[in-house]
């Protein structure tokens, strides 16, 4: 059986990771969400006491379906709280929520890293779904006898999937600043506002955000690995060529 030595050093310790912390933030979450906060504060409340704190009125504050597929939308300026978050007054939802919120202020401030991350959402989902079948697709003609009077061309498709693929890369990595800051945002604000009132509270918000962290994290490394196995994969490949 053949044994990809690449795959176990770039990309499996991501994706250990990645189930690691997928995990870590469902039991977390399901921890201090048992737990309720001491002023009786519910997720929307919250958002909505971060919002008006930071002088925001032009937010509006929606409920989805679901848990954990919390999200502020920049474009339309809309905050969405699940099911498990909006009208829930535990720990975790009140954290969640202010999370979300943090992003919320991120866009009000104009961060940079959030705008651009914006910048790069359309090269990230083309770049992941198409850059490495076009870096591939440009290996596979380069073993046929098209490349033979095509090997420029060939050598272009993969160069592009690369640069598509290193685009989506780019969006992974940015997205960390994004979601530590918006992380860091909220456990102060709550903290300030006097929605935590002691510290048990802010810790188990800290935690339960600190694993949702680690996600972002797992799926960065997993891309960063992803896409030098790539490259390992191509210079090998032009390697045999000559």
């Amino acid at each position: 059986m053949y044994l990809d030595l690449s795959y176990l050093i770039f990309v499996l310790p991501a994706l250990l990771l990645s189930i690691w912390a997928s995990s870590a933030v469902k039991s977390r979450f399901a921890k201090y969400d048992r737990i309720p906060v001491k002023k009786g504060v519910t997720g929307a409340q919250a958002a909505q006491i971060l919002l008006r704190a930071n002088g925001i009125n032009d937010v509006k504050i929606a409920r989805i379906g679901g848990c954990l597929t919390d999200n502020y939308n920049p474009t339309t300026k809309t905050l969405s709280l699940s099911d498990a978050t909006y009208s829930s007054s535990s720990i975790a939802a009140v954290g969640v929520a202010a999370h979300e919120t943090g992003h919320a202020i991120q866009h009000n401030t104009g961060y940079f890293p959030l705008s651009f991350r914006r910048m790069l959402v359309p090269v990230a989902n083309l770049g992941s779904r198409l850059g490495p079948w076009l870096a591939i697709a440009g290996i596979g003609f380069g073993y046929s006898g098209y490349a033979e009077e095509n090997f420029q061309f060939c050598q272009l498709i993969t160069n592009i999937g690369l640069l598509l693929f290193s685009g989506a890369t780019l969006f992974y990595v940015v997205t960390l600043p994004v979601e530590f800051n918006a992380s860091w945002r909220a456990l102060k604000i709550l903290k300030g506002a006097g929605v935590f009132t002691d510290r048990s509270e802010a810790e188990g918000a800290k935690k339960v955000l600190w694993a949702a962290a680690m996600t972002y994290v797992a799926s960065a490394l997993q891309s960063i690995g992803s896409l030098l196995r790539l490259i390992l994969i191509v210079n090998r490949s032009r390697g045999r060529r000559r």
